[in-house]
């Protein structure tokens, strides 16, 4: 992967639906090289999907939380996922450093739906106890997968 690969990304990152020639004036390439590119990026598995973006609140999704989550004794990531995978309203998870086993980013409909959410959660036989803070408003917000 070349600086012309990753400006193509960001571009892509920002407008997953812009046009190869868009992006060919951009970088300085044609529409056929970028589709080359494109094409060698999605078989390398550089690029996993082209999607959308939903704004929370008008899919209904407003309520927002980030959840420590503490586990009794060692728990296996695998175990983990496994447990947060039943949750929809889990967006990500991943375990971190510190004195929690896992940061888990809720969104749900609202107060009380959260609330379930987090019940789910926090009966799994693993599962020590929580810890979250609700989301008052979002400053930044860039989706860097």
């Amino acid at each position: 992967m070349d600086n012309l690969d990753r400006a193509i990304l960001d571009l892509l990152r920002q407008n997953a639906r812009a046009g190869y020639g868009d992006i060919g004036s951009s970088v300085g390439l044609s529409a056929s090289a970028v589709k080359r590119r494109v094409d060698r990026l999605v078989a390398d598995g550089v690029i996993k999907a082209f999607t959308i973006q939903v704004d929370p609140s008008v899919d209904g999704m407003s309520t927002e939380a980030y959840v420590e989550l503490f586990c009794r004794g060692t728990v296996a990531p695998d175990e983990l996922q496994r447990i947060l995978q039943g949750v929809p309203e889990v967006v990500y998870a991943g375990t971190v450093t510190g004195s929690a086993d896992a940061i888990v980013h809720m969104r749900a409909r609202d107060i009380t739906s959260l609330e379930d959410a987090l019940e789910r959660v926090r009966i799994a036989p693993n599962v020590d106890h929580t810890r979250s803070a609700i989301v008052l408003s979002r400053l930044v917000n860039r989706n860097r997968d």
